[in-house]
C-alpha cells in the first residue's frame, strides 16, 4: 500500500512514541498447561461444540476491570469447536490445570537470555482476564521469565521490558451479531510474549524493530513458522494522548501504515478535544437526548432502514440529538474514516449491531445515508435540535439500541477529553477499527491452582551453555558489514545465516557476496522450483571456496548450486565443469562491456532486436564459463541502454 509518511523531524514535533509486543509459538510437543500434543487442524472436521456465556468476575481488590465488563455488555453466545486429538477437559474449564509445560519454561528462558534480559528465579502463575471469549475460562495463564533486555536496531538500543510464557489463546471462525465462533485447536500452546519499552519513535523504526525481533527469535530455531505463528500489538501515543493498542497486526509490513494513520487519528482526536472546549462544552454540560421515531420509519424514506427492521415491539427507531456537535461528525480521522465512522464502530462492537451501515447522521456539515434533506429536517425539529448540533439515527432490537444510545454518550465524553485508552483492530489498509476499551491493572491477579517455582542456577548454566550463537548480535553486526536488511532477514529465515558466519571467518571473500548467494541467489533457485534444502552447507562452503580462490566465477556459483540441485552431482564433478580457463576471471559485467565496444558496426548496421542477440552470441561464445542466458540478457540489455545516455 501507498503510504504518505511524513518526515522524523515532524513525528518528533508530535511526540510519536511507540512500543510493540510480539507473540510467538514456540517449538514443543506438547501445550502449556496439559498433556495434549500441539495440533493445528486446516479442516473444519471438529468433533464437538461447546456453548458458554461469559461474566465478569471480581479482582483481588473487589474490583471489575473495565473491559471485562464492556465485553459483558456484549452479551455473546460463544460457540467453540472441538477436536478430540488436542482438546482436553483442561481447555473447556472442567479439570484443574496441569504444571507447567518445563520444557516451554526452557525455550522461554534461552530466548530471554538471547534478548539480554535479567532472568526471574522464581517463577508465579497469574492469570490475565479475557471475556471476549477467546479463552473458556475466561482468563489466560501467564508468567514472567525475564526482565531489562536490550537489543540494538541499527545502532540504537532497544529495552526489552519483560519476556512472558503464556497460553495462546482460540482462533476465531466468526463473529455475527451475538455470536461469535472460535476453533480451540490453538488454544494452550505455549506462547512467548515480547515486550519492548515506547523506544521507536517513527513507523518505520517500529516496523524494523518488529522484524528484526521476529526474525531472530525464528532464526534461532526455537519458535514455530508460519501463518498464524506470529502476532504483533503496536502501543502508540503522541503529545498530550493516552496509549493506545493495536492488537493482533498479522504482517509486519502492515506496522508502519498502522503507527503512521493511528499518530494522525490521535492528533485529530486532539483537535476536536480542542474545538469542543473552545464551544464551552464539558462532561458537566454535555447536552445528549434521544427521541424514539420508529413511528416515522415510512416518512424517513429509507430503503437501508426499511430493509433492515421488521416492525415489530421488539424493534426501535431512536434519534440523538449531540448538542454542539455540528460539523464535527464529518472530521476525517483517518483515511474515508470519519469521527462518525468512531461511533459507528463501537456501536458495530459492543451493541452488536453489525449490519452496514449501523447508523445515519447528520452534523450539518455532512450527512449519510439515504435519508433527503426534508426528512432531516423534520428529525431536527422534532429533535429541537439547532444546526449547532448533529442528529445520530440508529435502528435494531430495542435492547441493542439501548445499548448503541449508552455507548454513543460514552463516546462523546471520551471525545471531550481527547483520546480514549482502546484496543483496535488492524484494518488490511493500515487503518483500524474500535476492539475494546484498554484493560487496567485489575485484570491481572494470581493463579489460585499452581504454585509458584524456584528455578536454580544450574538449570540457568545448563540452558546457556546448550544456547547457540545470538542472532540478535548478529543481525545488527551483519548490518555493520554492510549487508542490505533483506539480505540479512532471508539468511535467517533460511537458516544460512551461521552459514555466512563461517564462511566470512574461514575464507578470504566478499561478504556482500556471500550474502547474495546465501538469500537472494538461493531465492532465486527456490522460485525455479528447486528444494534448495537438497544443498548442504559444506557444499556451498566449497563452492565459495573454489571461488575465493579464482576457480569460479561469479556468475557460476548459482549456477553450480542449480546442478548441484538438478543433477545430484558430486561437488567436485559441479567444480570441474564451471571451472576457470587458464585462471579467467573475467566477470560477466566485463564481457559485456567488450562485446558492446568491440561491437558498434552491429549497433550501427543491424535492427535493435537482431543488433542484440547477435551481441549475446558474442558473450556467450566468448565466455570462459558457463553463463546463464537471462542473466546474460539481463546485464547485456542494462549496458545497450546506456550507450546512447549523454555524458
Amino acid at each position: 500500500m501507498k503510504v504518505e509518511y511524513l518526515s522524523d523531524e515532524e513525528y518528533q514535533k508530535l511526540g510519536l512514541t511507540s512500543g510493540i509486543e510480539i507473540h510467538q509459538q514456540i517449538k514443543t510437543d506438547k501445550k502449556l498447561f496439559c498433556r495434549c500434543p500441539v495440533i493445528l487442524h486446516k479442516d473444519n472436521n471438529f468433533d464437538a461444540v461447546v456453548v458458554r456465556h461469559m461474566r465478569p468476575t471480581l479482582s483481588e481488590l473487589g474490583e471489575y476491570d473495565g473491559t471485562a465488563l464492556m465485553e459483558f455488555k456484549t452479551k455473546k453466545e460463544v460457540v467453540y469447536q472441538l477436536y478430540h486429538d488436542c482438546v482436553c477437559t483442561y481447555e473447556m474449564d472442567d479439570t484443574p490445570p496441569f504444571l507447567i509445560n518445563q520444557d516451554a519454561v526452557d525455550i522461554a528462558i534461552a530466548i530471554a537470555m538471547l534478548l539480554g534480559c535479567t532472568q526471574i528465579d522464581e517463577i508465579f502463575i497469574t492469570r490475565k482476564q479475557y471475556l471476549d471469549g477467546s479463552i473458556p475460562t475466561g482468563f489466560q495463564r501467564t508468567c514472567i521469565v525475564g526482565i531489562d533486555g536490550e537489543i540494538r536496531c541499527k545502532g540504537k538500543p532497544i529495552h526489552i521490558r519483560q519476556l512472558g510464557l503464556e497460553e495462546d489463546a482460540c482462533r476465531e471462525v466468526s463473529d455475527i451479531g451475538h455470536r461469535i465462533t472460535y476453533k480451540a485447536d490453538r488454544l494452550g500452546m505455549p506462547l512467548i510474549e515480547v515486550v519492548t519499552e515506547r523506544d521507536m519513535v517513527t513507523p518505520r523504526e517500529v516496523q524494523d524493530v518488529a522484524e528484526q525481533i521476529g526474525t531472530c527469535i525464528k532464526a534461532a530455531g526455537l519458535a514455530h513458522r508460519g501463518s498464524g505463528s506470529v502476532r504483533q500489538d503496536v502501543n502508540v501515543s503522541i503529545n498530550g494522548s493516552t496509549r493506545v493498542e493495536i492488537k493482533g497486526v498479522p504482517r509486519v509490513g502492515l506496522i508502519g501504515p498502522l503507527v503512521h494513520y493511528e499518530a494522525l487519528r490521535q492528533k485529530h482526536l486532539l483537535e476536536i478535544r480542542d474545538e469542543l472546549k473552545s464551544r464551552g462544552v464539558t462532561k458537566e454540560n454535555l447536552k445528549f437526548w434521544t427521541l424514539d421515531v420508529t413511528e416515522m420509519m415510512d416518512e424517513l424514506g429509507s430503503g437501508v432502514i426499511i430493509e433492515h427492521l421488521d416492525v415489530g415491539p421488539g424493534n426501535r427507531i431512536v434519534a440523538m440529538g449531540l448538542g454542539k456537535f455540528g460539523g464535527l461528525l464529518r472530521k476525517e480521522l483517518q483515511p474515508d474514516k470519519t469521527f462518525g465512522y468512531e461511533i459507528s464502530q463501537r456501536i458495530m462492537v459492543i451493541a452488536c449491531l453489525d449490519g452496514e451501515p449501523n447508523i445515519m447522521w447528520d452534523d450539518g456539515a455532512k450527512r449519510t445515508g439515504d435519508i433527503n434533506n426534508e426528512p432531516w429536517e423534520r428529525l431536527f425539529t422534532a429533535l429541537e435540535a439547532s444546526s449547532d448540533d448533529a442528529v445520530i439515527l440508529v435502528w435494531g432490537n430495542k435492547a441493542d439500541v439501548k445499548t448503541a444510545v449508552e455507548e454513543t454518550r460514552l463516546r462523546l465524553e471520551d471525545a471531550i477529553d481527547g483520546v480514549p485508552n482502546e484496543t483496535r483492530q488492524a484494518k488490511p489498509d493500515g487503518t483500524t477499527g474500535f476492539e475494546r476499551i484498554l484493560p487496567g491493572p485489575d485484570r491481572m491477579y494470581p493463579d489460585t491452582d499452581l504454585p509458584p517455582f524456584a528455578i536454580p542456577i544450574e538449570r540457568f548454566e545448563r540452558i546457556e551453555r546448550s544456547a547457540g550463537p545470538n542472532p540478535f548480535n548478529a543481525f545488527e553486526r551483519f548490518r555493520d558489514m554492510g549487508i542490505p536488511d533483506n539480505s540479512i532477514k532471508q539468511m535467517m529465515r533460511n537458516g544460512r545465516w551461521l552459514l555466512f558466519d563461517r564462511i566470512i571467518g574461514e575464507l578470504d571473500v566478499d561478504p556482500q557476496f556471500v550474502a547474495e548467494v546465501l538469500s537472494e541467489r538461493l531465492r532465486w533457485l527456490e522460485r525455479a522450483g528447486f528444494d534448495v534444502s537438497g544443498i548442504l552447507d559444506d557444499q556451498i562452503f566449497e563452492l565459495l571456496r573454489a571461488f575465493g580462490d579464482g576457480k569460479l566465477s561469479r556468475e557460476s556459483v548459482p549456477l553450480a548450486m542449480r546442478d548441484s540441485l538438478a543433477l545430484d552431482d558430486p561437488i567436485e564433478d559441479v567444480l570441474k565443469r564451471y571451472e576457470m580457463k587458464d585462471g579467467h576471471d573475467a566477470s560477466l559485467g566485463d564481457l559485456v562491456a567488450t562485446a558492446v565496444a568491440d561491437g558498434k558496426h552491429i549497433l550501427n548496421a543491424l535492427p535493435e532486436e537482431k543488433a542484440f542477440n547477435a551481441l549475446m552470441g558474442e558473450v556467450m561464445r566468448n565466455s570462459p564459463v558457463r553463463l546463464e542466458p537471462r542473466e546474460v540478457a539481463e546485464v547485456l540489455r542494462t549496458a545497450l541502454s546506456k550507450v546512447d545516455e549523454p555524458t
